[in-house]
């Protein structure tokens, strides 16, 4: 039996966690789960798993005196960043499964990983943020970091093909979103209700318009640099709209080991959640009897510029990522909200990145104060700046 606390249990990732968990209930105990404010859901998920404890990230929400009377008996309530930090580090917790959205998750998974635990994760930020100090940290303390992205969670299994010496390049896959075959005319008039209509994952928002401008492929490429430890120069992406193969690695040889699969986050979960094992799960199989065709296209880094951010900034290091990422959470807001169009996305990221005072080996309060700059000059961003 292994135990299981998810930071982040109400968002998409959160909840298929929770369907794995569900599943496979004679070999995973939820024993804590995190929330930022959605106290509906999370009421319901403690009804269901009975965790140890609950915590909800929200600490005004504190002041709300019926809340812990009306809560499930069997699950204590605890509020603030510094109860999800002790829930990750707890000696009661096996796996932590972190999947807050974005800088967020940060210091929840470090926690986690200082602490030494297997860290299943799907807050690809916390890499993007600080991966250099978040694998010198596992490798201190011993922490095993699984991913749970479906393309990074790709490239572990093949890279269990050969020895990592033998690699040749990694080639993480793309749907190419929404908007993959829209002219620069089309995509300069993309409303949110468009960008928000994902033709095959169905995710939360901010994910959602990341696959639409390519920043998700983008900072995946980040993160793939610092868990695999490759050269920039041995990551390459490729759009592949049936998100059937979901990432490829390459071999010195020349053999290329890909991972296919239906688009299903609860398959990548669950290797995460019972690795090194296998065992039969709820996720869809993969069907060849109506036929299946695979395409696969090179990117189009002018009309998807954001692609291109990814790479400079994992080729840089430093604070780059840091940056590179606050400045877009920041964006996909402004856009979600209406006050930015779609091609200002990349375009804001770009003059943020460009600007800031770059820290070429940056310790994680000099991060997380970039951070905080990187945001406050995105909320000051016009887009005449880029015109």
């Amino acid at each position: 039996m292994r135990r299981l606390a998810i930071l982040g249990s109400t968002g998409s990732v959160g909840v298929s966690s929770l369907d794995v968990a569900a599943a496979l209930k004679d070999r995973i105990e939820v024993v804590g789960l995190t929330a930022h404010r959605n106290l509906e859901r999370l009421r319901t998920q403690c009804e269901q798993f009975h965790p140890r404890v609950a915590v909800v990230s929200d600490e005004t929400l504190a002041t709300d005196g019926t809340l812990k009377t009306n809560w499930p008996s069997l699950t204590e309530l605890a509020f603030g960043s510094d109860a999800i930090e002790d829930l990750a580090r707890a000696d009661d917790v096996d796996i932590v499964l972190a999947a807050i959205l974005g800088a967020a998750g940060l210091k929840g998974t470090w926690a986690a990983v200082a602490a030494g635990k297997t860290v299943a994760i799907a807050n690809k930020e916390t890499l993007v943020v600080a991966g250099p100090l978040v694998m010198a940290e596992s490798k201190r303390t011993g922490a095993t970091l699984l991913p749970v992205d479906s393309e990074h969670n790709a490239v572990f299994q093949a890279l269990a093909c050969g020895r990592r010496e033998e690699v040749s390049r990694v080639i993480l896959t793309a749907s190419g979103g929404p908007f993959r075959n829209c002219s620069q005319a089309e995509l300069s008039n993309v409303t949110v209700e468009q960008a928000l209509a994902h033709p095959t994952w169905n995710m939360g928002k901010k994910i959602t318009i990341d696959s639409a401008t390519m920043m998700n492929k983008a900072l995946e490429v980040i993160e793939a640099r610092w868990l695999f430890d490759l050269d920039v120069d041995q990551i390459e992406v490729v759009v592949h709209p049936q998100s059937i193969v979901h990432s490829l690695v390459e071999f010195r040889d020349g053999s290329v080991m890909a991972q296919m699969s239906p688009p299903d986050m609860r398959l990548p979960i669950q290797f995460a959640l019972t690795y090194p094992e296998r065992c039969p799960g709820i996720s869809p199989r993969l069907s060849f009897e109506p036929g299946l065709t695979l395409d696969f296209h090179p990117p189009d880094l002018d009309r998807f510029p954001a692609l291109s951010l990814g790479f400079e900034a994992a080729r840089k290091g430093g604070s780059a990522g840091a940056v590179l990422n606050a400045a877009n959470e920041v964006a996909v807001e402004r856009f979600l909200g209406q006050g930015l169009g779609f091609l200002e996305i990349p375009r804001l990221c770009r003059d943020i990145l460009e600007s800031h005072p770059f820290n070429s080996h940056p310790n994680l309060d000099e991060l997380i104060a970039l951070d905080c700059w990187a945001r406050t000059e995105a909320r000051l961003w016009k887009s005449s700046q880029s015109a």
